[in-house]
């Protein structure tokens, strides 16, 4: 029997997997990079105040790890679902093909069965 993967690894999350990976939904979005960018926003001006240094320590911790993490978190979740549907397609592909060769089997069986029944007819012929 051909297994579905997906639905195996769903099946064996426990509780605290399964939240891990609401939270990573949730933060994988691009309405969460949206708040963290307002969110990262407010505290620019007084960065900008604070001079150079303030300014590339708030772009190094503030901008870069609270908005581009999210928005790369979206990208992995695309790609991730992406790779998934590809799993689900090959794993229905391969079910038709099974089917498909079980039948070809029966047809093969049915020609070899019919082969003998004919042999075995001439020879009681004979």
């Amino acid at each position: 029997m051909i297994r579905n993967v997906n639905k195996e690894h769903r099946e064996k999350l426990t509780l605290l997997d399964k939240i891990a990976v609401a939270i990573t939904k949730m933060v994988g979005t691009m309405w969460c990079a949206i708040i963290f960018t307002i969110i990262a926003l407010i505290s620019l001006p007084e960065a900008i105040n604070n001079g150079t240094a303030t300014t590339i320590s708030w772009i190094a911790q503030t901008f870069l790890q609270l908005v581009l993490l999210s928005i790369i978190m979206v990208g992995q979740n695309l790609q991730s679902k992406h790779s998934e549907l590809r799993a689900d397609a090959d794993y229905e592909n391969n079910l038709r093909v099974k089917e498909d060769a079980e039948i070809l089997m029966k047809r093969l069986d049915d020609i070899e069965e019919n082969k003998l029944n004919k042999i075995l007819k001439i020879l009681e012929e004979k």
